[in-house]
Parts: structure tokens; sequence; C-alpha cells
């Protein structure tokens, strides 16, 4: 919901900062320990939020993690694959019944139309007395949906890019209907490795109503997390951060520009997975009156269904200042000029952490107005946060510290359990052959 233009006020010039940090193991040891470190990097970021007239309300905060699937073997009341041969969504619903059934029979619908099965729904405790007031007026059904390919020579990319086609499609039809609690529909997370528990609450209370996150038996080798300072949009369940694949720590100032060439370049959209009429039902890619940050992970989201890797989307998006960069190499230059006839620069002060599940890490934009620093400890984990001293760390296990820089890129490979430097993943990327 954007706020009321009024007068001089124009609600697009909010501007302010929120809070982000990742934790993650290079050992690739999964424990509930990463978990809760990341829910006290949140709180200790709680300062970077907001807080409603009730107390309780947030403007949003969340915690992304991987699937743990030995978890859900457990919890789930219907069986469920090996590990990575299925996909979870997190899925927010409207309140009434009729409408909530509504919209689960349109995905399921879709989904088996993309030739992939619904293994069952898991309602997701939670403790709904730790809401806000003001959150509990909005706040939706939670579920969780697990999903099957039903061709074993089905490749990752293909089965993301199938749930992607079945997703938008939903979203679509749903959003385009004479439902009145309709905006309560969205998937939080819908990926064969990770998971996000977000909502409209206060930093502390995420735990406390997510009660999953409690259990020892949730562990994950690496968490992301997000305390958002609402601007230009007002606090709602669904504009909590993580997104899919990234959270946001700044603004976007292109924004206008930005949603303009993507609506425009949308008629010249075409692929070889997606078919003709597939491709006409998942536009507009970014649904209207949406944050600039949801905005922006929807395009990454349609970049990464193309075959693309992470950290190559995310240079093309927010790109280093590189027209007049003297020691650029020719490489990296002519990477950067052949993609921006592709896609502008998503611009603006902004510190910017994202994770598939297989990579994690950050990136500054060019203009360097946000701090992010991070460390490295001798026993194999890695914190980054938008502040230091998030997480209590002996001096004795520390390795090393170290802090975005602008235009440069932080990355964890997890598969690798290592960092990759900034030259070595650039490089890399710009002397690939070109899709």
């Amino acid at each position: 919901m954007k706020l009321k233009n009024q007068g001089l006020y124009l609600s697009e010039f909010e501007h302010d900062n929120c809070g982000a940090g990742f934790i993650c193991s290079l050992n690739g040891k999964k424990t509930n320990t990463i978990i809760s470190q990341a829910l006290n990097i949140l709180t200790c970021l709680e300062h970077r939020g907001a807080v409603s007239s009730d107390g309780r309300t947030g403007d949003g905060a969340g915690i992304l993690i991987e699937i743990p699937h030995n978890f859900f073997v457990k919890q789930c009341d219907f069986s469920i694959p090996d590990s990575n041969e299925y996909a979870v969504g997190m899925v927010f619903l409207p309140n009434k019944v009729n409408q909530s059934n509504h919209c689960i029979k349109i995905f399921e619908d879709e989904i088996r139309k993309q030739d992939l099965e619904i293994l069952g729904w898991r309602d997701v405790p939670v403790n709904s007395k730790v809401v806000g007031t003001i959150a509990s007026n909005t706040k939706p059904q939670i579920k969780q949906v697990f999903i099957k390919s039903n061709s074993s020579s089905l490749s990752d990319k293909d089965f993301n890019l199938r749930l992607f086609i079945a997703r938008k499609i939903s979203e679509n039809l749903i959003y385009s209907s004479e439902l009145n609690q309709k905006e309560y529909f969205y998937f939080s997370s819908l990926s064969l490795r990770t998971i996000i528990y977000k909502g409209l609450l206060i930093p502390e209370d995420i735990e406390r109503f997510y009660t999953d996150l409690k259990n020892p038996n949730l562990v994950t080798k690496l968490a992301l997390v997000h305390q958002r300072f609402s601007t230009n949009t007002f606090p709602t369940w669904d504009l909590a951060q993580p997104f899919r694949y990234m959270c946001h720590n700044g603004e976007i100032n292109t924004l206008k520009g930005n949603i303009s060439r993507m609506k425009t370049r949308e008629e010249l959209f075409k692929s070889a997975g997606i078919s003709k009429e597939d491709m006409s039902k998942i536009l507009p890619i970014i649904i209207p009156g949406k944050s600039d940050s949801a905005s922006m992970d929807m395009v990454l989201e349609l970049l990464l269904m193309t075959g693309r890797s992470l950290p190559e989307v995310m240079m093309m998006m927010v790109p280093e200042a590189w027209e007049k960069h003297n020691s650029m190499t020719d490489e990296k230059k002519a990477f950067y000029k052949y993609n921006s006839c592709i896609m502008e620069p998503w611009d603006g002060p902004a510190s910017i952490p994202f994770t598939d599940g297989k990579y994690i890490g950050a990136l500054l934009d060019r203009n360097g107005l946000r701090p992010s620093r991070y460390t490295v400890t001798k026993d194999g984990y890695v914190v980054m946060s938008s502040e230091t001293g998030v997480v209590d760390l002996d001096p004795e296990n520390i390795l090393s510290h170290g802090r975005l820089e602008p235009g440069k890129m932080f990355l964890v490979d997890m598969d690798e359990g290592r960092i990759i430097n900034d030259t070595e993943i650039k490089d890399n990327i710009v002397t690939q052959e070109a899709l």
C-alpha cells in the first residue's frame, strides 16, 4: 500500500536505513545455533526498524535458512523424497476459508499443468499471542506446501522455472480476481534450497511467533536476516524481508525508470523454457504497488530463471562505476557495457545481502554509502552485518575482519566452502561464454 501523496509530500522521496546480516558455516556444519545467532543479529539491529503504536507491531522482520530436510521428515504427516529432490513453499493465505481454498485450488491446478505434484500441505505452527494488535488485524493463514517433479530427469534449473511459472500465473489470476482478501496471497519463498520465516513482527518475536525456529532439530548451515524500516510503502506481512533471493538496506533512486523499462521490454520476452501462452500469463513481472526492494527481487528472480548465476545477476543489476574506470580490464568493461543494453542499474545507496542457498554474499553499490562489515572466524564461520558487534566472538577465534567496498562483492560458495574474492568471481563471470 503506497503512502498517500498530498501537498508537497511525495512518498517516493522517503529514505532510511534497514538492518541486515547473515551467518554461515564454511565447513557446511548444520546447527540450530546458526539460527539463534542469526536471530541475535536481528535483535541487535532492532534500532534500525520501527514499532507501531501498539508496541508490538514492527515494520517487518524475517530469516531465510536452508530447507531443513530431516526436520520436515519428522514433522510432515506425508512422505517426502530425499533432500534436494523436492521444493518447499512458505505461503500466506486469506483467513476466510472459502477464499483460502480457492487460492490453494488455483495454485494446485497450475502446479499440475507444469507436470509437478503436490505432496502435501503443512500448517505452520505459530503463537499468535505475541503478534501486535495492528499486525494481527491483517495476519494471514500461513502454510507450507511440498512439491516434487513427476520426471526424474528434470534439472534443478527447469524445476525452479516450472515453480516460477506456476506461482506467477497463480498470483496474476488471484490478484485480478474479486476476492476481498486477495492481497493476503503471497509466497514468501518457493525453492529447492531455501525457506523464509518472516512477518509483521519485531525481531525478538520472530522465534516466539514461528515456534519451528526454537526446535533443536531445525538446523541450517546459513541464515540471512533483515529488519525493515518501512518508507515508501506501509508495513505489510508480505513486504517484510528477506525476499526470495535478497534483502535490501538502502533505497532505489531509479525505481520509476526501472519499472517503466521492465514493463516496456515485456513485449519482447521469449524463452525456450516458457511457452508463448505461459509467457503472456506470467506478466507483469513487477507486481504493482509493492516496495522498491520487492520490485528489485522480482526482476532478480526473472534473470535467474534464464540460467544466469546469482553473482552474475547482481553484477548486471548493481554494476560498478565502470565507464571511466581507467584500471578496469577491457573484459569487465565489455561485460558491463553489453549488459547495460539488457538491464539498467537499480541505483541508489544500498547494501544488498543475497543468497540462493548455493551462494551467500553481499554487494555494496557504487555510491558506497551503506556500512557493511564482515568477520571470518578460525573455526570456519562468516558473519556479515550492517554493524559490528552483532554476535559475540572470542577475539582469539577471529581470523580476519573486512568491509564491503563501493561496487565490490563479498561472496561465499557454500558448495565449495570458501570465500571467493571480488576479482576472482567477476573475472570468471566476464570471461565465460555469453548466454
